[in-house]
């Protein structure tokens, strides 16, 4: 021992010693070493598996929180532009949302979440960031009933922007068609018109985009042309809408405080002008239907 431990000289016999014991070494140790890899590979199997699971759930969750971010993006971008028609409007307006649609296919009317306690009347104004949507036909305490402008018992006063030729717009009953029933065939209208609120009647504020004219069909046996146009308001799709108190609203909310001098002074400067606008001439029967039509709700 002490020749091998100063001299090394069995280091040649523990080598081949250890080579000879090294397989009963490894065939002791082996199922312990196999419990522990099984062991160490079923827990890691099982955290990845719980990894996994965990992934995927926070994936449907996100994807969930993305719809959801989607329709709050196009919402946000509705609402941008329902604000931006309002400034351009001037009047005084209130945003609301849609309740609920008439399911009935002959009735084109919206329940809306606002009503007389936000001094919502019958005959308001409905308009979206596009054109005229309809009027109120009934004002709860909390909820109102509106008409769509396509629906078959629904008036609207118009005129052509291009040149100021007045008529009425009829539903049709078709949500994307209005019906201009009282247009002489000698009328100047053409396909691409712009059709605006006159103001006749006192309902809607003039100058409101109503239609655009699609079709004219000139039939030399009937008095008048068959006009066709497609409404500019998304009347399908527009979840929130305006209610708008025209100017005239306005001025007699506030004439409390404001001179009779004054309201009277506007009011004669007003009805100057209305009365040159109505100087224009049109055909006789047609402004009679204008004016029959011009407080249909």
């Amino acid at each position: 021992m002490v020749m091998d431990h100063k001299y090394k000289s069995l280091e040649s016999v523990r080598d081949t010693l250890s080579v000879l014991v090294y397989p009963i070494q490894m065939s002791v140790e082996l199922p312990g070493s196999l419990s522990d890899w099984f062991s160490e590979s079923l827990a890691t199997r099982r955290e990845l598996q719980e990894e996994v699971d965990s992934l995927r759930t926070q994936q449907i969750i996100q994807k969930a929180q993305m719809q959801k971010l989607a329709a709050l993006e196009t919402e946000n971008i509705r609402l941008r532009e329902l604000l931006d028609s309002s400034f351009e409007i001037g009047e005084r307006v209130l945003i609301a949302e849609l309740m609920s649609v008439n399911l009935d296919p002959y009735k084109h009317q919206i329940v809306i979440n606002r009503g007389e306690l936000h001094n919502v009347y019958p005959g308001q104004p409905l308009v979206d960031a596009n054109g005229v949507m309809g009027q109120i036909v009934h004002a709860g305490p909390y909820t109102s009933t509106a008409i769509l402008i396509t629906d078959t018992s629904h008036a609207i006063p118009i005129q052509v922007n291009r040149n100021g030729l007045r008529s009425i717009a009829l539903g049709s009953g078709a949500i994307n068609r209005l019906e201009l029933p009282y247009i002489p065939n000698s009328a100047d209208i053409q396909a691409g018109d712009l059709l605006t609120t006159s103001g006749l009647g006192g309902r809607f504020p003039p100058g409101y985009p109503v239609a655009t004219v699609v079709t004219v069909e000139h039939d030399p046996g009937n008095a008048f042309a068959k006009v066709i146009a497609t409404p500019l308001a998304h009347l399908d799709r527009s979840r929130e809408v305006l209610l708008v108190w025209p100017n005239v609203a306005v001025i007699e909310e506030i004439s409390e405080n404001i001179p009779v001098e004054e309201i009277v002074t506007t009011d004669e400067t007003t009805d100057s002008s209305e009365t040159t606008a109505d100087n224009v001439e049109t055909d006789s029967s047609s402004e009679t239907a204008i004016e029959s039509a011009a407080e249909t709700p």
